[in-house]
């Protein structure tokens, strides 16, 4: 008895404990994973054997470089995997939570993937130049932020995604998905109309898909979310994840200071000083809570 055919691929959607892999040829499989729960993401390379023409499953993932994920309590949602960038996609249509983005480059830090911020919807004019100088902060930071219009202008984008697998992520309805369908007309992803009345969007894509560029690279086209659980982040390391506070680390009066109250706080005075941003001392302190009660 021959033994069972071994093929290597790329994973480029996962809904559940299904999955398309592609091979290097083009071919695409509908695959089953052997686990009982959804382990793998787009972007995991995996060895799978061939059932049929259209159809395998899968033995193994292989390693990787990063995994983007979110997390909350004992269950973690898994976003992409082997990914040279994550574009965080905000809008000023509906209203994006900066706690969220801040959750987002923190779990990019964790995993030291480079992080852009895009400011979509850039042909609103003022409400997006508003959004722009809120992030001007960012860029202080070190974190390239740049303005796009979807459906009019992305010029800013093409150029960094051209040869790189690349992860779009942010809140409903900030319009990742029209920037897909721009970028990759064949993908058709599907959009709807934001709920002006809640000032939300409503979920367009339920489950990550991978999109190949027409020259070189690959994009992750992720659901929208309203949360991003860091619960798989220490809370003693979390100080570490925001790149301003690092200058002033270890120079608290006490070594195991977390930066709340304890008096001869270098954190807490650089942030009265003016050196760290409000909202990011903010941010720190949303997640630090929810991590010491986890």
């Amino acid at each position: 008895m021959s033994a069972p055919i071994l093929l290597r691929g790329l994973v480029t959607a996962s809904y559940g404990r299904h999955y398309r892999v592609e091979i290097e040829s083009g071919l695409n499989y509908q695959c089953v994973g052997r686990s009982k729960q959804s382990t793998l993401a787009c972007g995991d390379h995996v060895t799978f054997t061939p059932t049929s023409t259209t159809q395998g499953v899968i033995h193994h993932g292989l390693p990787r470089n990063n995994l983007l994920y979110r997390s909350v309590a004992h269950r973690a949602k898994l976003i992409a995997a082997n990914v040279d960038q994550i574009i965080i996609v905000v809008a000023p249509v509906p209203s994006f939570y900066e706690l969220l983005l801040n959750r987002c480059l923190i779990a990019a830090q964790a995993e030291n993937i480079p992080a852009i911020i895009c400011v979509n919807k850039a042909d609103l004019g003022t409400p997006a130049q508003q959004v722009r100088q809120t992030l001007t902060a960012y860029e202080s930071l070190g974190h390239r932020v740049i303005s796009v219009s979807a459906h009019q202008d992305i010029r800013e984008l093409s150029p960094l995604i051209q040869g790189k697998v690349s992860v779009f992520v942010g809140q409903s309805g900030m319009g990742k998905s029209s920037l897909i369908n721009t970028l990759v007309p064949e993908a058709r992803s599907t959009t709807q109309e934001i709920s002006q009345a809640l000032d939300s969007g409503k979920h367009t894509t339920t489950s990550a898909s991978m999109y190949k560029l027409a020259q070189e690279g690959w994009l992750i086209d992720s659901p929208g979310m309203q949360v991003f659980g860091l619960k798989h982040i220490k809370a003693r390391e979390l100080d570490h994840h925001f790149l301003e506070f690092r200058p002033y680390l270890g120079q608290c009066r006490f070594n195991n200071c977390m930066h709340r109250n304890e008096p001869g706080c270098a954190i807490r005075a650089a942030c009265e000083q003016g050196d760290i941003n409000p909202a990011r001392m903010e941010a720190y302190l949303d997640i630090l809570g929810e991590l010491m009660h986890a």
